[in-house]
């Protein structure tokens, strides 16, 4: 009986190409490390987009079942089981907490070339958060941040253009070198502060690593970005305070393999995608709620600013 012919038989013979692109779509959900980062970082971006793979595998069940190939069915059937393995809990709601202290924080590039700063801040502040990290703070800007952030959130510190807004106390600020070599003078991107919780003192790290860039020639040109990722997770292992959160646009996701320092520190969001970037029509979360001694129990989008990245807050049970 031929493919197509209007027949009801199913053959493990029909569909081969579709059978090894859904076998190779699995493969890469499942083992993404094994494309290798050299050359041009083809590794980090794959990782970087990795849910968006789960995309293909209605395409590819709509032609197993077009071309009746039960080859081709099952490949597809394994390449959705092992996305819902690797992303299936981020769809799960968080749980309620049991009464454990939470807090609320925030994360937020606000874009150097924001029109609408005061907006910006409102709309942070409207989330009722606890913490505030900012990225992109322009002196001009500045004012407007500390005046209509200040009411909720008295403690706040700037260094260079991070900066951070508590409910708590801050002490021990002071300035966190991120800063990869061939990166000139005044660059300062990082900061440190202890806050003075109801649960005792707390690091708080803000942080904006370098952006990427994606090339014909260069690929996905991420050098800095992946030394400044180290830079930090190497002041993460010499923070001293049991408890840390750590909140920044990281121009990375979570599956980057770039990012594996920094995680070995920290833990991710135990729910919630957050599409953060770009702000009309976000493919990854590159901003970044983590945490240590403490869960970070969901990440949620809030609506857009005058920013090109959404922020997103973050439920931190300490």
């Amino acid at each position: 009986m031929r493919p197509g012919s209007g027949g009801t038989r199913w053959r493990w013979t029909y569909g081969r190409p579709t059978a090894a692109a859904a076998a190779c779509a699995a493969l890469l959900l499942a083992w993404p490390s094994a494309v290798p980062n050299t050359p041009g970082r083809l590794g980090s971006l794959l990782e970087t987009f990795l849910p968006w793979l789960g995309l293909v595998t209605p395409v590819l069940l709509g032609l197993a079942l077009l071309r009746r190939s039960a080859s081709a069915l099952l490949a597809s059937a394994l390449a959705a089981a092992v996305w819902l393995a690797v992303f299936g809990r981020l769809l799960l709601p968080a749980d309620s907490g049991g009464g454990r202290y939470e807090l609320t924080a925030v994360q937020h590039n606000v874009s150097d070339e924001n029109a609408d700063p005061r907006g910006t801040a409102r709309a942070l502040r409207a989330a009722g958060p606890e913490l505030v990290g900012l990225q992109e703070v322009t002196p001009a800007a500045r004012p407007v941040y500390e005046a209509e952030l200040g009411p909720g959130l008295p403690h706040h510190a700037v260094i260079g253009t991070v900066g951070l807004w508590s409910a708590y106390e801050l002490t021990d600020v002071r300035p966190l070198d991120i800063k990869p070599d061939g990166i000139g003078d005044g660059w300062q991107r990082g900061l440190r502060a202890t806050a003075r919780t109801p649960r005792g003192d707390v690091a708080v790290f803000v942080a904006h690593l370098p952006s990427v860039r994606i090339g014909l020639k260069g690929g996905f040109a991420s050098a800095w970005r992946d030394e400044s990722a180290a830079l930090l997770a190497a002041a993460l292992t010499a923070e001293r305070l049991d408890r840390v959160i750590l909140l920044g646009d990281l121009n990375s996701t979570v599956d980057d393999r770039a990012l594996a320092p920094v995680l070995a520190q920290t833990a991710a969001p135990a729910s919630g995608f957050a599409l953060s970037w770009p702000a009309g029509f976000p493919v990854a979360r590159i901003d970044q709620v983590l945490a240590r001694s403490a869960t970070v129990a969901e990440v949620r989008t809030l609506p857009a600013t005058g920013s090109d990245h959404l922020p997103v807050a973050a439920r931190v049970r300490l």
